[in-house]
């Protein structure tokens, strides 16, 4: 399974990186002006740290308009990954962006239905927001194991991209399920490396080493 980070903070970034479990970022508008900063020059700074897929936001909601920023938006660094939301004129611009060679993440996805139809459209990633279906009452991991059983039942060559993830133990089940991807929050990927028996065995390495030299 390959990490993304679902962050526009660069420090975060920076971090996670330098752990080594980093494969991308993710961003969306909502990130991008949580940080107060220009949207192309934090992208293009992300790129020059994470020599991977990252992801940036079309805001048009026509096709046409849409193909037009993605172009745009590729422009900037051969890492960028174009993300467009999964509606009929989205679906559209994917379709015309893979033919152009820009790889795509399909977002906003909530069912299996979605899934297929982007996969269809030639989307890159797909992005499956666990999260958000399970507040809504849905079982969002029974979606992503749906999800990948089409991927993998028809060849299509699009990668389950699974966001909105609120713990570890989600980003675990993801993972059995075989999704190909996880996009984490900066909190979360700290709760994970967090287990107490670890702490406890280092407490008693280091109490031990301490009597062995006392």
């Amino acid at each position: 399974m390959k990490f993304f980070i679902d962050t526009a903070n660069i420090e975060e970034i920076k971090t996670a990186h330098d752990w080594g479990i980093v494969d991308g970022v993710t961003t969306n508008p909502s990130l991008i002006a949580k940080e107060g900063r220009d949207f192309k020059q934090v992208v293009l700074e992300i790129c020059d740290i994470v020599d991977g897929p990252v992801s940036a936001e079309v805001i048009s909601l026509e096709a046409e308009e849409m193909i037009v920023e993605a172009k745009k938006l590729a422009a900037w660094h051969k890492n960028v990954v174009i993300k467009i939301p999964c509606t009929p004129d989205g679906l559209k611009a994917v379709k015309q962006l893979a033919g152009l060679g820009i790889k795509t993440n399909v977002t906003l996805v909530f069912s299996a239905n979605q899934v297929l139809l982007a996969a269809k459209a030639g989307a890159t990633y797909i992005s499956l927001f666990v999260g958000r279906l399970d507040d809504a009452g849905e079982d969002g991991l029974q979606v992503i194991g749906d999800s990948v059983a089409i991927i993998e039942n028809h060849n299509f060559a699009s990668q389950i991209l699974v966001a909105s993830i609120r713990s570890p133990l989600t980003v675990q089940k993801a993972a059995v399920l075989g999704a190909h991807v996880a996009t984490i929050p900066f909190k979360i990927l700290q709760q994970m490396f967090q287990h107490p028996l670890t702490d406890i065995g280092i407490k008693t390495f280091l109490d031990d080493w301490a009597k062995l030299n006392a």
